[in-house]
């Protein structure tokens, strides 16, 4: 659905307009294309005639066709302060603002207008779209979610909503709205690897791994270059204990997209649970230095130490990986088995003693360590439609 700027056209308190009309001159000159001009004949009228809101609202106009959205809103604002009720003029706003990625400030624009509007008119889809897309944009998803189903609703052949409106649903964990959107995405495009991803995790949540498993080999197989397509099958065949096979879709995701870092992560740990210690030591090496944070990276690397026989190192491992999960039960155990190695006996039982005390979950859902996943570039990835062009 593509939401462009509305044209905003108010009274103007001269007279009649003429040949030689500044005003006329500088529609014509908007109209024509000839954005240079055109802001400084606006210019030079706000300047005339300060207290008058259109040459302003249509500096904003010209601004947010160029993409200066901070400048756009500037210019708006002055003109919402001196003519709030111009037609259009809240629209414009609220779509700069929105562009701009604030949302929350483009929310205060559409919600009066929401409530005003019929949702049956044109205008009224385009702000239910827009509202939705906010939320969306904030994280909202709960909130996100009955607008897109809106949108979606009366825009059923839109993929890139509907791909929205899945994301959105499997983020707010409505998972049986996920598979529903599913299967309408399948009869638009029965190719979408990104479409049997959500289907997969939306599965997952609900404890069907067989059937999760089905889609996320359906995905590999729509499209094998989908980004994050073969760590998600890798994932979850990790979680089932398919360690091998799960070892060469996380090969095959770092042929895609060389140094995804969950992908590296999990390669590793397949290979320490497959004996291969040696070969996830470089892996995890690397890994640590680039996402210092990791928790998992750093106890896989003590692991990785310890069975090398590299004790001092492999205690420096397990004490960074406690220190940034402090819950983690396997990396207090570990270290306390390290400990009874070096003869540390009460340092040991310490140890040994959290790891029991500890009421830790090992279950880790696969829709949370996608969603930790970045975007492989710059654009918006998972379905999500790009901001409307002005």
């Amino acid at each position: 659905m593509t939401i462009g700027l509305v044209l905003v056209v108010a009274s103007w308190s001269l007279t009649s307009p003429s040949q030689d009309d500044p005003r006329q001159t500088a529609f014509a000159l908007e109209q024509q294309g000839k954005t240079a001009e055109a802001e400084a004949a606006w210019s030079a009228l706000a300047k005339a005639y300060p207290t008058n809101a259109e040459p302003f609202a249509h500096l904003g106009l010209l601004e947010a066709r160029q993409e200066h959205y901070t400048e756009a809103v500037a210019a708006y604002r002055k003109a919402m302060a001196l003519d709030p009720a111009m037609p259009r003029l809240r629209f414009n706003l609220g779509l700069a603002y929105f562009k701009a990625g604030e949302y929350r400030e483009a929310l205060q624009q559409f919600n009066p207008l929401l409530k005003t509007e019929p949702l049956t008119s044109e205008e009224g889809q385009r702000l239910v779209i827009l509202v939705g897309m906010s939320h969306y944009g904030l994280a909202e998803f709960a909130a996100a979610t009955p607008y897109l189903k809106q949108a979606a609703d009366r825009d059923a052949q839109n993929l890139p909503l509907l791909l929205t409106l899945a994301h959105s649903c499997l983020l707010s964990n409505q998972y049986q709205c996920v598979l529903d959107e599913f299967h309408q995405i399948m009869s638009l495009n029965p190719q979408s690897a990104e479409a049997h991803i959500l289907a997969g995790e939306a599965l997952d949540e609900m404890k069907e791994p067989v059937d999760a498993i089905r889609e996320l080999r359906a995905a590999v197989q729509a499209d094998p270059k989908e980004p994050s397509v073969h760590f998600a099958l890798g994932y979850l065949l990790w979680t089932q204990g398919h360690t091998a096979e799960a070892a060469q879709e996380f090969q095959a995701e770092l042929k895609n997209i060389p140094g995804h870092n969950q992908a590296t992560l999990y390669l590793a740990d397949s290979y320490i649970q497959m004996n291969r210690t040696e070969d996830a030591r470089p892996l995890l090496e690397a890994l640590v230095k680039m996402s210092p944070t990791s928790s998992m990276g750093h106890l896989d690397l003590g692991i990785v130490y310890a069975e090398a026989g590299r004790k001092k190192e492999a205690l420096g491992e397990f004490k960074t990986a406690i220190a940034l999960k402090p819950d983690e039960v396997n990396a207090h155990w570990r270290l306390g088995r390290l400990y009874r190695s070096m003869g540390k006996t009460a340092e040991a039982n310490a140890e040994f003693e959290k790891s029991r005390s500890l009421n830790k979950s090992a279950d880790e859902k696969l829709v949370k360590v996608m969603s930790q996943i970045p975007p492989h570039n710059s654009e918006p990835h998972g379905g999500v439609p790009a901001p409307p062009a002005q």
